[in-house]
């Protein structure tokens, strides 16, 4: 399976629009999250970064999508698929 196979795939696990919030939320929290540790000097922090938007993506898929995360199955690409789903809702390509 291509990437771009596996991204039409994972955006069938995210047709609920709160789900795509949540995911959104913590995609724009772990921006954040980098941001403060960069400007606090607190760089060993850094290493927790991949974990910050889980809490929000899992509640989305929980929740409201009622379905298991793509991250259990593939989750670097699962990973790569949030920014590139956060890219889609930005130019909307894919709806907020």
């Amino acid at each position: 399976m291509t990437f771009t196979e596996y991204y039409e795939h994972y955006l069938t696990l995210h047709q609920n629009k709160w789900c795509r919030r949540m995911h959104v939320a913590g995609q724009f929290m772990t921006i954040l999250f980098i941001v403060g540790c960069c400007l606090s000097a607190n760089y060993l922090l850094l290493l927790l970064t991949p974990f910050i938007v889980y809490p929000f993506a899992w509640t989305g898929h929980f929740v409201f999508e009622k379905n298991t995360p793509a991250a259990f199955k593939k989750p670097l690409w699962a990973k790569a698929c949030d920014w590139v789903m956060l890219k889609d809702i930005i130019i909307g390509r894919v709806k907020w």
